[in-house]
């Protein structure tokens, strides 16, 4: 991965099944259950994270830790709770223009 190579993260696919046995077979290990987040780097899978079990693969023949940390901090951005929602100022607005009549 040069220092320009766009990196995209992203959901993994049923169609991704081949790149995700691909990847798996050069970490020696099993293929990322699905739902699972991929990271490409120039279109080609580097590195997967299941989203139902953690389980990570990764090419062992680029650097992959930093993909690995991406997928990481998106898996907790995707299970942490939403954020409280705002309340609309229009409320506060119609009671500020009771109190000024």
């Amino acid at each position: 991965m040069t220092v320009h190579s766009p990196v995209t993260l992203r959901f993994g696919f049923p169609d991704d099944d081949r790149a995700l046995r691909r990847l798996a077979a050069l970490d020696c290990a099993l293929p990322p259950a699905l739902p699972a987040l991929v990271a490409e780097v120039d279109g080609e899978l580097r590195a997967a994270l299941s989203l139902v079990n953690g389980h990570v693969v990764a090419d062992p023949f680029h650097r992959t830790a930093e993909l690995v940390d991406l997928l990481l901090a998106r898996a907790r951005q995707l299970a942490a709770p939403d954020p409280p929602q705002r309340a609309s100022p229009l409320p506060a607005l119609r009671l500020g223009s009771r109190l000024a009549r």
